[in-house]
């Protein structure tokens, strides 16, 4: 049976941390890292909490399970040196709903893999969800009609860019723009962007590198103490948001090969 101590000095490893940095962000000494990797000590239950956060599993499969062979929960785009997803659980080991209001949207981009920040998020469930990890974002402004400004959109954490369907909503965490929900359109395979396009058609579409892309999340739910007025509806759709997102495309590729021409 594989130990606590072998699961942390694994895990450590796998998300390429160094015991003093593994320290810095749990809050402790890195002698404290070395006693528990050795199995001289064990950590006290809540600080167990905060390691099986910061590693994406659960308390019980870091204590009990082996873990040894397994990869850790990685945001989608870690390969790239980015933080390990931090998620916070309940009294019974599930995962919590943290939700992010907009005031928070703007600390929300320095926060998101510091596990004190995390905790500090107000946290729900929903029952009517399958299992998985979600997060919950309140957006602003109109761009996506006819969901209100204000409304509360539930997404679940996707572990791979390359796995955004083109056409489908997500709340994407960006180091350009924060925090911003949009309808998606993958071209990460052809050009290594993504197309980032409003319903409200008053919105003009625009483009991010996979780069800038810190965490993605499909929207699954959303809430609302509003009901949309039966008058407002999308003002296009997915099939018409997609010929935009190819004469942009288009428009992109000729300034570039004007460009070349000219040298």
């Amino acid at each position: 049976m594989v130990s606590l101590n072998e699961n942390l000095r694994t895990l450590r490893k796998k998300l390429q941390l160094t015991q003093d940095e593994f320290a810095q962000k749990l809050g402790i000494k890195r002698s404290l890292i070395g006693a528990y990797e050795e199995g001289r000590a064990e950590p006290r239950a809540e600080l167990l909490q905060r390691m099986a956060a910061l590693f994406g599993v659960t308390m019980e499969a870091l204590i009990g399970a082996d873990l040894t062979k397994s990869e850790p929960k990685m945001p989608a785009n870690y390969n790239r040196g980015k933080e390990v997803l931090v998620v916070t659980v309940d009294n019974q080991r599930k995962d919590n709903i943290e939700f992010v209001p907009v005031k928070a949207s703007a600390g929300y981009l320095n926060g998101f893999a510091d596990p004190e920040y995390v905790k500090e998020l107000p946290r729900f469930h929903l029952p009517v969800l399958k299992q998985g990890t979600y997060r919950a974002f309140e957006i602003k402004g109109d761009s996506m009609l006819p969901l209100l400004p204000g409304s509360i959109i539930v997404g679940e954490y996707v572990e791979k860019l390359n796995d955004i369907k083109s056409g489908k909503t997500y709340v994407l965490v960006t180091q350009q723009d924060g925090v911003v929900y949009k309808r998606v359109f993958n071209y990460l395979d052809e050009n290594g962007k993504l197309f980032l396009v409003s319903d409200n058609r008053q919105y003009a579409p625009y483009q991010v590198d996979g780069e800038d892309v810190v965490e993605a999340w499909s929207a699954k739910a959303y809430i609302s103490v509003q009901f949309p007025d039966a008058e407002v509806k999308p003002q296009a759709s997915v099939d018409q948001l997609a010929n935009v997102v190819l004469d942009l495309q288009k428009e992109l590729i000729q300034l570039k090969s004007d460009k070349n021409s000219k040298k």
